[in-house]
């Protein structure tokens, strides 16, 4: 049985996929990115928040068996958790893995639950990054939501890119989509929405960090 040939380095594979992919649409990148050998093992990482519906539905459709990573901060809103079961359940999805932070991990650094009202950062490092990396850590690669239209640093995102520090490639399925794509997406698939959305909230993570957006505030 001949040996696979070893793979390129991961800049090199990115940029090769991104040559290879440039002109494609979200759904085809995704297709392909879960089975390119030169991706890897690849996880979708999940909030199961406002938008998360479409990554989640995609998956779905091409393969329910892919790995779904959704970290339980032990800060979410309880519809998060209910709209987490509920979606893993219509989606027929067959691998959510739900995490969450190290027990001893957080009676050291915030027994009390209020780390976030004086460091959010280290709320943030202790109940979701570091938690996230942990479950990563089988993975060469993993999809995220993320878009040019949020701004900041994503603006110029491509399809895949390095994860800074380490050799996983990150998958941007959606990196070209507008809000519109978003919300046509959802509409013509007549997917369910995050409950609190039609609350006024388009952005939905931990409770005590998330607040409603009131029309025309960013």
């Amino acid at each position: 049985m001949p040996l696979e040939a070893p793979l390129a380095p991961v800049a090199d594979r990115v940029r090769d996929l991104n040559a290879r992919y440039a002109h494609h649409a979200a759904y085809d990148v995704l297709a392909h990115a879960l089975t390119d050998p030169q991706v890897g093992h690849a996880a979708l990482v999940s909030s199961f928040g406002a938008e998360s519906i479409v990554l989640l539905h995609m998956v779905s459709v091409i393969d329910r068996s892919t790995p779904v990573l959704f970290l339980d901060t032990e800060m979410l809103f309880p519809e998060t958790l209910d709209y987490q079961r509920d979606v893993s359940g219509l989606l027929r999805l067959t691998d959510v893995r739900v995490g969450h932070p190290s027990r001893r991990a957080v009676l050291a650094g915030d027994p009390d639950g209020i780390l976030h009202l004086t460091d959010p950062d280290a709320c943030c490092a202790l109940r979701k990054s570091g938690p996230l990396e942990a479950a990563l850590e089988p993975f060469g690669a993993w999809i995220t939501g993320r878009k040019r239209y949020q701004g900041g640093k994503r603006v110029a995102l491509d399809f895949f890119e390095v994860e800074t520090g380490t050799n996983r490639i990150k998958i941007n399925p959606l990196a070209h989509w507008t809000p519109d794509d978003v919300r046509d997406y959802i509409l013509n698939n007549r997917l369910p929405r995050h409950p609190l959305v039609s609350g006024g909230y388009p952005s939905i993570g931990c409770a005590p960090c998330t607040t409603r957006v009131a029309p025309g505030e960013n």
